[in-house]
């Protein structure tokens, strides 16, 4: 008799007792309870759990195609969700609100729950549902246009002019740059949709202008100049050491400088070792002082504004005016620091030059207007000291040099001997090496044997023969004069000299492979080399170039003529009248 039919006669006829079996009961509870109602060594266990075996195999595959089912779901899910729109934040007027733009229109919309406060920033790029609903936020928009400031509003909004013929653009501020202090002709970038001022650039071209250090040139390190040193210690120093003193007498303290003269005379390094100078000497007298409120921040640094007069020329339409009025407010920012700024332009008269009553349009129209107005925003040297450079100060526009804006004009002339030797100690120093020899011959001490090198070099200089004849000029009375090249010398054609010197002694040094010292011959090689056929001075016909050269009143000057190897030993005026 098979299992099957013994199961079937064994099974009790009468089932009226039996529990009833509730719907949806898992398969493999009622497998369990079948074997737990046969006894051990019964046939039929055998084949219950093979059936339970099989039902798991299914009930695990079930699973297996239900969790394949509902990633397969997923994904389509995703593929035929429509897309999440992206907008920008606006304004966060309560709790779980927010205004927000997308694609050009504004709409005010809840903001998901699970999306932070602190994530809530105005400006920021933001996720929206189809429900316009903020889910998620982004960030701020890493690109933009760029725009310069135009005002600040007392609300803290932002005006910005545009291109010509364009109006002009009222921004609001973005979180980053709520209290941010910003002012006229920062760079700022604008989130695409032209709402949100997001951030403020750095504008590299006025930052470069700044040396983040004062300069450490000091009055030691300029030579041949006393003058003029004396002249402009006393104008600047003075009212600013001894402030009581001039406000005893009602003095009106200067406002700017003209440092004029010749090209490579030290105009430069006097700019700068006033600045670094003064800027120690304010700091020391402030040590231990108790501060006043009611006066200005006290200067604790100095800050060196140096300005190359072409750089400040520009091409566009109202670009260079601006970049003069930003030079001021940079000025002026570094003075609430605590810095005492000096504005130091070189080349003053390009840019500064004589305005012309002319129709066609002219640089020096605008920008001397534009210059005198910040300079007469400047109540004394307590906020800004200026100081302009120039080789032809006849050049430079009136309405600069009057008084009230620039006080003091100081001329820094060509070094004579006396002068001329103390710029040359100043390069030529005891501790360089020099020739072995020539320090036995001279005495065996090398501070005298440097003395004496620059003696003989200063006459070489200075001395009037034929072979040092430089040019000839023709004065409007009828006078001839005759320049050597001592007539022509300057700190830089010095220092030029010492320099070549130095490549002379280095070059047999490297040639040799032993050290070699300075020689005498080298600094004479260097001074004929320097001088040598004229190649220092420009052209016959260049009669402006020439009048940078030359201590001469331009108006006086007619005629110029150069001597140069292969001429005759006469002057031959040029043709070119000035």
């Amino acid at each position: 008799m098979s299992d099957r039919s013994s199961f079937d006669q064994q099974a009790p006829q009468d089932r009226s007792d039996e529990p009833s079996l509730k719907t949806g009961t898992d398969p493999l509870e009622l497998i369990e309870q079948c074997l737990a109602s046969f006894s051990d060594g019964d046939p039929r266990q055998k084949v219950l759990y093979k059936l339970r075996h099989a039902v798991m195999l299914s009930q695990a595959a079930a699973q297996q195609r239900e969790v394949e089912f509902k990633k397969v779901s997923e994904v389509v899910a995703k593929l035929t969700a429509p897309a999440n729109r992206i907008g920008t934040l606006l304004d966060i007027p309560a709790a779980g609100l927010a205004r927000i733009v997308v694609g050009g229109a504004e709409y005010y919309t809840n903001v998901d729950p699970r999306v932070t406060e602190a994530d809530l920033r105005i400006g920021t790029q933001i996720l929206v549902n189809e429900a316009y609903a903020v889910i998620r936020t982004l960030g701020y928009d890493r690109n933009g246009p760029i725009l310069k400031l135009a005002e600040t509003l007392p609300d803290g909004r932002l005006r910005f002019e545009q291109d010509m013929g364009r109006q002009s653009l009222i921004l609001q501020r973005s979180t980053d740059l709520i209290g941010v202090d910003l002012k006229a002709g920062d760079q700022i970038r604008i989130d695409p949709s032209l709402r949100i001022a997001l951030e403020k650039l750095v504008d590299q071209k006025a930052s470069r202008h700044v040396l983040d250090e004062t300069p450490t040139v000091t009055w030691e390190q300029i030579g041949g100049q006393n003058e003029a040193i004396a002249a402009i210690r006393k104008a600047i120093e003075y009212p600013l050491l001894h402030a009581e003193t001039f406000e005893r007498f009602k003095f009106s303290q200067p406002k700017g400088f003209l440092l004029y003269g010749p090209p490579g005379c030290g105009k430069t390094l006097i700019g700068q070792a006033a600045a670094g100078s003064l800027a120690k000497q304010l700091s020391e007298s402030l040590q231990g002082q108790v501060p006043d409120k009611n006066r200005r921040s006290p200067v604790t640094s100095g800050a060196f504004l140096h300005v190359k007069g072409p750089e400040i020329l520009n091409m566009w339409l109202g670009e260079s005016e601006r970049m003069v009025r930003d030079l001021f407010e940079q000025a002026r920012a570094r003075r609430k620091e605590g810095a005492l700024p000096f504005i130091f332009i070189d080349e003053a008269e390009s840019i500064l030059g004589t305005r012309r009553a002319m129709r066609s349009f002219n640089i020096s129209n605008t920008l001397v207007p534009m210059f005198c107005s910040e300079m007469d925003g400047i109540e004394s040297l307590q906020d800004v000291v200026i100081i302009l450079a120039s080789n032809r100060p006849d050049l430079i526009d009136p309405a600069v040099l009057r008084p009230g804006r620039i006080d003091r004009k100081i001329k820094v002339s060509r070094p004579n001997k006396v002068a001329a030797a103390e710029i040359l100690k100043v390069y030529l120093t005891a501790d360089l090496p020099l020739d072995l020899q020539l320090v036995q011959d001279r005495g065996g001490d090398s501070a005298q044997v440097v003395v004496s090198l620059v003696d003989d070099l200063i006459e070489s200089i200075f001395r009037r023969t034929d072979e040092t004849r430089m040019l000839s000029i023709k004065l409007r009375s009828g006078q001839s004069t005759v320049l050597y090249r001592g007539d022509l010398v300057s700190g830089a054609i010095l220092a030029s000299i010492v320099q070549r010197a130095k490549e002379k002694a280095i070059d047999r040094t490297v040639q040799s492979g032993q050290p070699a010292g300075l020689l005498e011959e080298d600094l004479q090689l260097a001074v004929s080399e320097e001088f040598r056929e004229g190649d220092m001075l420009p052209p016959d016909d260049a009669a402006e170039e020439w009048l940078k050269l030359l201590d001469h009143h331009p108006e006086q000057v007619v005629g110029i003529s150069s001597f140069r190897r292969g001429r005759q030993a006469e002057e031959r005026l040029t043709n070119h009248i000035i």
